[in-house]
Formats: C-alpha cells, structure tokens, sequence
C-alpha cells in the first residue's frame, strides 16, 4: 500500500511508522489519520510497532486547515471518522505499539502517543492539550488516556491550564515509560521495539487486552480473562519454548507463534 502523509517500512517482525509531514511539525489531517489506521489495518506478520515523527516535531496536533470549513460539524465527522478510529487502532492493536516522541505532542498528537504500549520520549520534547486557549475541550481519547495514566488532578492541570509537560516531567509523572536524550531517542525506541517484536507474541497481545479491560471492568472480569488469556497462551508453541529454555537453562527463541 502506497502512502502520502506517512512512510512505512518493515524491517523483519518490526514496522516501523514515521509521521511525515515536517514542515507542518506532522499535524495530523484526516487523510494522515486515515493512514495510519491502513497501515495497522495492514499489519501482516509485523510482531510490533514503532511510530516517530519525521524532523523536529512528533506530531502538532490537528490540522485544521484541512478539516470541514463547517465549523460547526466539521471537527465532530473528523474526529468520528477519522481521528478517533486511528486512536482506537493503536490502543486495540494486537501487537505491543512503542512511540519515539521526538518533539511537541500536542492535542490528537498527544493521544496517538499515549495510545502507545509504551512511549518514549526525548527530554526536549512535550506535551500539550492546549484546546482552552481556544474555547474548545480535549479530544481523540485524551480525556481517557490522561485520566488513567496520570490521575485525575494532574490531568485536570493538563487539560484546564494547558500546561505544556516537558520529557522528563512526563517521565516523573508517569506519563511516559521513559524520557532520554535526544540523540539517544531512536535506539533507544527501536532496541525495545525490536524486543518486543522478538518476544511472546500471543502473549504479549492477551496482556494488551486484558489491561485494557481492567481498565474499566470489574476483578470478577479480570479474573475470567486473565484465566481465558492463559488457557490460550498456554496452548501456543512460545510458551512451550519458553518452558524447554526456563528447564535447559537457555534465552527462549520466540517466534509468535
């Protein structure tokens, strides 16, 4: 599949998701949105994901230019459309999702990286729902995303004062798995979505979906997936691997199946 406003490239068990739009710091349109959920459409046999932006920007936010010049529903059909089940792809895929967050993050742009497994972000980079400079409210999920990751004051701060969070504050807050240095960004991202992509694929989707649904179930429900989830992993070829390597004494050689 041929792609405008992203690139996509492969490199063994992982994809690899580069925003591309620089010169607009990779606002997201609906078209770039649509993309991205194609490619997770169009995962294949990738075991793992890695989304980062091209150039000095991870990802704007919005790009309203490019949105309905109906005001009053052009942002609700965009984000029923378009944004939102580009969010829900990331968060629901059945592969661990890493974000490389190489500069500001702002409104859908922050959503697209906390719908990551894991995100890590350069301590030059920030985060930014900034939507009460201008008489709107937070959207693509932040509302949900913030709430659960950092609480609910801390997100209130976020979302009402439109603080901007630095990388190692999101760090410090829990917002982000890790915050690094610039130049480290990238390998840093990559050695752990390679290892991700190298790990218990059936596995490591049933852990996906059942923090997911701990999220807003009840134990009762966590403990009949958790049960469900282990009956299935427990049948698939890695987790007899794993077993032979934990007795042999040896690094396990999943292959996700």
């Amino acid at each position: 599949m041929s792609y405008e406003t992203i690139k996509v490239e492969r490199d063994g068990p992982l994809m690899i998701i580069t925003l591309s739009r620089p010169e607009r710091l990779n606002a997201m349109a609906p078209a770039m949105a649509d993309e991205i959920g194609n490619a997770f459409y169009d995962l294949d046999d990738a075991r793992a994901v890695l989304i980062t932006g091209e150039g000095k920007g991870f990802c704007s936010g919005a790009d309203l230019s490019a949105r309905s010049s109906d005001s009053k529903g052009g942002s609700h059909q965009a984000l029923q459309n378009h944004y939102n089940p580009a969010i829900n792809q990331v968060l629901r895929a059945p592969v661990p999702v890493v974000c490389a967050v190489n500069g500001p993050a702002a409104g859908v742009g922050c959503s697209l990286a906390l719908a990551a497994d894991f995100t890590i972000a350069s301590k030059s980079a920030y985060f930014l729902q900034a939507f009460v400079n201008i008489g709107l409210v937070p959207d693509g999920g932040s509302t949900w995303l913030l709430s659960r990751a950092i609480g609910r004051a801390r997100a209130t701060r976020m979302m009402m004062l439109g603080e901007k969070i630095g990388g190692e504050q999101a760090e410090e807050w829990g917002l982000v798995y890790k915050a690094v240095e610039a130049d480290d960004l990238m390998a840093e991202a990559r050695a752990l979505a390679e290892k991700l992509a190298n790990g218990p694929t059936l596995a490591l989707r049933t852990m996906k979906e059942n923090i997911n649904i701990a999220l807003d179930g009840t134990l009762p429900e966590v403990f009949v997936n958790e049960a469900e989830g282990q009956r299935l992993a427990g049948a698939s070829a890695d987790a007899m691997e794993g077993g032979m390597a934990f007795l042999q004494k040896r690094r396990a050689e999943f292959k996700g199946k």
